[in-house]
């Protein structure tokens, strides 16, 4: 009989046992999608066995596309520059505010050099706790989870602020990638890890979570599976769109 256990994304152990996705041109681990609002993508690069970068197989872009560069991203503001401030010399560090309530600084357990995903997913343990999960089959692992709050994945959030029926407050949670490797396809395991994912996300007092699959992808391409999957686990559409619906499940 099969063992099943689900381990958190906290270290590079468990950053090493994110499986790879379906279609080989992709890797979870090196997708920052969601956390990149102007130029994120899934086709970025692989991870080889040892950890380093490989050189992409196709180009650089959040889908296949015959053209060069990433494609245009319509939910991407006008480009800004810092803002000046008068009051403060040049090259001097802005002053800490002793009067600002202190927050505990992320304990991050992998090196300087880790790859840049891990940096990402762990920037926030120390706060948020982690942001991901492994779900794995007699110790292999069949399918990965990434979630989070809002406030970590700015391409998300942009692409909520574009939806106003959504409640505003409280916030929800948002899981912004979800696959299983091609041998656990239709087997259920995805599922296993959602209903995982969720009640971790109440536990740590959320009240709901969102999710926004891009429509008419197909699964293998895409992170945020097909809206298919989210109905079966339970989510409702909350806002109808013909690329980018808006799924969410009120939690206990």
């Amino acid at each position: 009989m099969s063992s099943a256990r689900i381990v958190d994304v906290a270290d590079e152990s468990g950053f090493a046992r994110i499986p790879a996705c379906a279609d080989p041109r992709f890797d979870h681990r090196t997708c920052d999608y969601w956390e990149d609002a102007e130029r994120g993508s899934k086709l970025a690069g692989r991870l080889d066995a040892d950890g380093g970068r490989a050189a992409a197989a196709a180009a650089t872009t959040w889908r296949t596309s015959p053209t060069s560069g990433p494609p245009a991203n319509p939910f991407a503001p006008p480009e800004r520059t810092a803002g000046f401030n008068p009051f403060l010399e040049r090259d001097e560090p802005e002053i800490e505010n002793p009067f600002l309530p202190s927050r505990p600084r992320a304990r991050q357990s992998f090196s300087a050099d880790a790859p840049r995903k891990l940096a990402l997913l762990g920037r926030g343990i120390g706060v948020f706790g982690t942001y991901a999960k492994v779900l794995l089959i007699d110790d292999e692992p069949v399918a990965y989870a990434q979630f989070g709050p809002l406030s970590a994945y700015p391409r998300a959030m942009r692409l909520r602020d574009l939806y106003p029926q959504l409640p505003q407050s409280p916030l929800p949670a948002v899981i912004t990638c979800i696959a299983t490797t091609s041998e656990a396809r239709g087997s259920g395991r995805a599922r296993h890890l959602i209903e995982a994912v969720t009640t971790d996300l109440a536990a740590r007092g959320f009240s709901a979570v969102e999710t926004y699959p891009e429509a008419g992808a197909e699964p293998e391409t895409t992170s945020g599976a097909v809206p298919a999957f989210w109905e079966r686990c339970g989510f409702v559409l909350a806002v109808a769109d013909d690329r980018f619906p808006a799924y969410r499940r009120e939690l206990e």
